[in-house]
């Protein structure tokens, strides 16, 4: 799981980062608006824990500007702010939970975890597509009624770009989904297994599945 964690102030910002890295989650910093919008633009996350008072905006626009764009991942708000009016104006922007400062870090695990549950269960398990049945509770896919044998990265890779239609993924979000960051980015093993993929799903040449973004990474094609 990857989280972005929205916090102007360094210290606090550290310590929600430190508790998770030690709980085995990815996590990425933001300090104020501008750096993390450039850090949903530039990669997936799984959840986003959010401070409301940043040094160049507000939090809760950040938040009205995801949920118009598409990004359906929870959002916990983190803030001093903790009047009722301001939870509620939060909770009807699109946040999922709303957490005062000052906080308990296992609470904030503790919801993040909760919001992780609520979000699997809700998940959906088949997804049809272009031809393609992926079950991925069955970790089976099938091309037009004739199923496909796929290696584990395989799947896991056709799984992240079924679920992301239409959506360019960098090169650096699909190593980190796929390969766990754990892979040297010069080397050319992401285009090794595109290219698999494109040979065993694509049926047409003048139709393509999946499409490169030269210098950046891979777009699905729905």
């Amino acid at each position: 799981m990857k989280i972005l964690v929205v916090e102007d102030d360094r210290k606090v910002g550290q310590f929600i980062i430190h508790g998770l890295t030690e709980f085995a989650y990815s996590t990425r910093l933001a300090t104020n608006c501008a750096s993390a919008l450039d850090a949903l633009s530039e990669g997936t996350f799984d959840a986003i824990v959010l401070d409301l008072g940043l040094p160049d905006g507000d939090g809760l626009a950040l938040l009205a500007e995801w949920r118009r764009t598409g990004f359906n991942e929870p959002v916990i708000i983190l803030s001093a702010r903790d009047a009722v009016d301001d939870r509620v104006r939060g909770l009807n922007l699109g946040a999922d939970d709303y957490l005062a400062k000052p906080f308990s870090f296992d609470e904030l695990l503790a919801r993040l975890r909760a919001q992780f549950r609520r979000q699997a269960d809700r998940k959906q398990t088949v997804i049809t597509c272009r031809g393609i049945v992926l079950d991925l509770l069955a970790h089976t896919a099938v091309l037009d009624g004739v199923g496909v044998v796929l290696t584990n990265r395989e799947f896991s890779l056709l799984e992240l770009m079924i679920q992301n239609p239409d959506r360019i993924l960098t090169r650096t979000t699909i190593a980190e989904k796929i390969w766990d960051a754990r892979y040297d980015m010069e080397t050319n093993l992401i285009d090794v297994y595109v290219r698999r993929l494109r040979q065993k799903f694509e049926r047409s040449p003048d139709r393509p599945l999946i499409r490169t973004v030269r210098g950046i990474g891979y777009q699905f094609l729905a």
